[in-house]
């Protein structure tokens, strides 16, 4: 009985003693076995993504290289264009200038004699006619020297006429021995001294009369008076260095510019005796407002600092558009050139080989071709070779063009003059 249980005691320890260190090495063996199941089964569940991401970025680079190859095999779109027509006309050849507008005539009207000024016939600004009454100095110091300029010639003439007498007695009684010739002789004397002294008189009387004259300041011309530089109550000087005003006449007026001396040769060919060149002139602000007057001045000497002549053109100015002291576009036309091949101006081109425009041809492709310009005047290019009457040229998107490009003539700009 004892032995059973020992027996089964160091059975049962042996079991513990097998057991103890045995249980801890399974539990690790089985911990492991575990994790490599979860590693398995994540790669197992990642590798389906994997795949589907990688196929996913092979279509669409292949979908992104199909588009590239549809495209590069795709026909280029046509570059819109603003055409024009080449055009045949009569073309004025015009020289242009900046002119200066100057009044006809300046007067600047001084006091002649001193005094008091005693009235202002006229508000500044206004436009006054000739003889019409501007200013008014006190007139009765000069009427006093008038009146007494007339006395003084009825005084001395009294004495000529009494002096002349003298001189027909003595005539008598010289005959007669009565007095010596040495008194006859005296007698002529005074009497031509006294005729003397009246004609001194009479010029007196005329310059005193003069003087009362210059108290009334009338308007010389007609025209257009400015500032007012002396009221009533003023004293002014005779022939002071300061006006009174100043009257311009502005109908008609002068417009003043400079051409260059290259120019002079052409003016003075179209300049005539009987013959007068067109002048056009516009204000800077107005250039819808043009008037037209006539060339009337060239000057008789180039200026040698500048390079250029002077000249002058009149204008009737009836509606006084132009006003002096402004500023002008002056247009001076010489002559006209007929029939002559025109486009706009921005169609022409500058390139390395000269100037050139893109013509558009009937299969509405491009091609440059070089041409050669007579003159740009204005808005237009004068053709003298390059071009024929009704080809088409590109007057805008030229930054796009090629030759061969294909165009879409998106506007038609109307006639080139």
């Amino acid at each position: 009985m004892v032995r059973r249980s020992r027996d089964a005691g160091a059975r049962h320890g042996l079991a513990r003693t097998a057991g103890g260190p045995a249980g801890p090495l399974r539990g690790r063996e089985g911990s492991g076995a575990v994790s490599v199941q979860k590693r398995a089964i994540v790669q197992k569940r990642a590798l389906p993504w994997g795949i589907s991401f990688a196929a996913a970025l092979v279509l669409a680079f292949a979908c992104t290289c199909s588009k590239k190859d549809a495209r590069a095999g795709a026909t280029p779109e046509a570059a819109p264009v603003t055409v024009a027509s080449v055009a045949r006309q009569d073309v004025p050849v015009e020289v242009r200038a900046i002119g200066h507008v100057e009044p006809f005539t300046t007067v600047a009207l001084k006091a002649r004699v001193g005094g008091q000024v005693i009235r202002v016939g006229f508000q500044q600004g206004q436009d006054v006619r000739k003889g019409d009454l501007l200013f008014q100095i006190d007139p009765r110091p000069y009427q006093a020297a008038l009146a007494q300029a007339r006395a003084q010639l009825e005084r001395d003439r009294a004495i000529a006429r009494n002096a002349e007498d003298d001189v027909k007695r003595y005539t008598d009684l010289v005959k007669k021995d009565y007095v010596t010739r040495e008194q006859y002789d005296s007698t002529r004397a005074a009497a031509a001294a006294a005729v003397a002294t009246t004609k001194s008189d009479e010029a007196a009387v005329e310059n005193a009369q003069l003087q009362l004259s210059y108290c009334t300041v009338a308007a010389p011309m007609s025209g257009r008076t400015g500032s007012v530089l002396v009221n009533p109550g003023n004293m002014v000087k005779g022939n002071d260095d300061n006006p009174l005003v100043v009257l311009n006449q502005v109908q008609p007026v002068y417009v003043s510019f400079s051409v260059p001396e290259s120019s002079l040769a052409q003016i003075r060919q179209r300049l005539r005796p009987g013959e007068k060149l067109k002048v056009l002139a516009a204000a800077s602000g107005n250039p819808s407002n043009t008037q037209t007057g006539e060339l009337s001045f060239l000057n008789n000497a180039v200026d040698p600092g500048t390079g250029t002549i002077l000249l002058k053109a009149t204008f009737p100015n009836e509606n006084e558009a132009l006003w002096p002291g402004e500023y002008v576009d002056v247009v001076l036309t010489l002559a006209t050139e007929a029939k002559a091949i025109v486009v706009p101006a921005q169609a022409v081109q500058t390139g390395q080989a000269g100037q050139y425009v893109w013509v558009v041809k009937n299969d509405l492709t491009v091609e440059s071709r070089p041409v050669t310009l007579s003159r740009t005047q204005g808005p237009l290019a004068i053709v003298a070779k390059g071009l024929e009457e009704g080809e088409r040229v590109v007057t805008d998107g030229q930054l796009r063009l090629a030759p061969g490009t294909k165009v879409q003539v998106r506007k038609v700009e109307g006639k080139t003059a």
